[in-house]
């Protein structure tokens, strides 16, 4: 039989290399996004295309009712979910000082308060099971801080402290939580870094170079299969050495 997993911000950069890397390993795949519609549409498209089983759903993971109404429609239209991968998110710079109350809100409602919102309503369908994992994706930013990105590190560092916290309190009912801290990936994320500011990020990593998405979208599919079955609350980083 096979799994499901629910993809949040599946439309663009690491969220699309699990999408396309799960649905190439027999996962069925809802692909979630918000405001990338064509980008969506168009990996649904490309999916389809190969015969593999994909679903989409937007919703905007602040929103719990949406979040609610996707996790139905996963279970209507593919059963029930084996795997969450809690992607979505939103990056930004700025000097904490300049930062705004309404910038800081909106950082943690998509970052961290949407990762509360997605964990809780698949969880409320994998406990009765028994069974279950969830992957979320946070940032080397959240384990050491970037200066600029006081927001994004803080929410960053709240998903690995509410990852280690949950695995201690659903682990009895055999569902594992981790957590996956990239490094400098090549994203669209590094759109607004000058090239001098990607040189010396690329001096700053051993491995003299930005990871690829699909690099952390391989680490995902390893928590996800039955080799990691006892590994739960762990931080994995994969970022070519920039934090050891």
């Amino acid at each position: 039989m096979k799994k499901t997993v629910i993809i949040t911000g599946a439309a663009r950069g690491i969220g699309r290399a699990c999408a396309e890397l799960f649905a190439a390993h027999g996962y069925q795949v809802l692909i979630n996004y918000y405001r990338s519609a064509v980008a969506a549409a168009e990996l649904h498209r490309s999916l389809k295309a190969k015969g593999y089983p994909v679903a989409l759903f937007q919703a905007d993971i602040r929103s719990r009712p949406q979040v609610d109404r996707m996790v139905e429609y996963c279970l209507t239209e593919l059963g029930p979910i084996d795997l969450l991968i809690n992607n979505a998110g939103i990056a930004q710079t700025s000097l904490f000082v300049d930062l705004s109350a309404d910038e800081w809100q909106e950082m943690i409602d998509t970052n961290l308060t949407g990762v509360f919102h997605c964990t809780q309503s698949v969880l409320r369908t994998m406990l009765p099971r028994r069974q279950g994992k969830i992957i979320n994706i946070a940032s080397v930013w959240g384990q050491v801080g970037a200066s600029c990105e006081a927001h994004y590190s803080a929410a960053k560092a709240g998903v690995i402290g509410l990852t280690k916290a949950l695995a201690k309190e659903v682990g009895p009912a055999n569902i594992q939580v981790n957590c996956i801290a990239p490094g400098i990936i090549e994203t669209g994320m590094m759109d607004p870094f000058t090239p001098t500011e990607k040189a010396a990020l690329k001096e700053q990593t051993p491995l003299e170079r930005f990871g690829a998405p699909e690099e952390i979208a391989a680490c995902a599919l390893f928590l996800a299969s039955d080799g990691a079955n006892f590994i739960t609350g762990q931080v994995i980083g994969v970022n070519g050495g920039f934090v050891i």
